[in-house]
């Protein structure tokens, strides 16, 4: 798939959700924090690309992994919003910010 029908692809695969929501990809260890500092299309992209380097150095600087207990307890009790996109198996979380 060239870059431009992914970047569409993922673009409109991603929807706003609440963690709620998201718990069931969390219990069977498929959801993957991204820091609201990244691009969630672009990170989504790496994914999709297996960069492998990238994605490791997001993962060094705790910016990229998957969702810990901890993190996943503080968006239950915060009744967190996210911006999620699939890269099959994945769901890509991200907190909604500013809003």
């Amino acid at each position: 798939m060239n870059d431009n029908l992914l970047n569409d692809k993922l673009n409109l695969e991603t929807a706003r959700i609440s963690w709620n929501e998201l718990q069931p990809h969390f219990a069977r260890g498929a959801a993957v924090y991204v820091s609201a500092d990244l691009d969630l299309i672009q990170t989504a992209r790496l994914m999709a690309d297996d960069d492998a380097a990238a994605l490791g150095e997001l993962m060094k600087q705790g910016r990229f992994g998957v969702v810990s207990e901890e993190q996943a307890h503080r968006f239950l009790a915060a009744n967190q919003a996210m911006w999620a996109v699939v890269v099959a198996p994945w769901v890509l979380v991200q907190p909604c910010t500013g809003e």
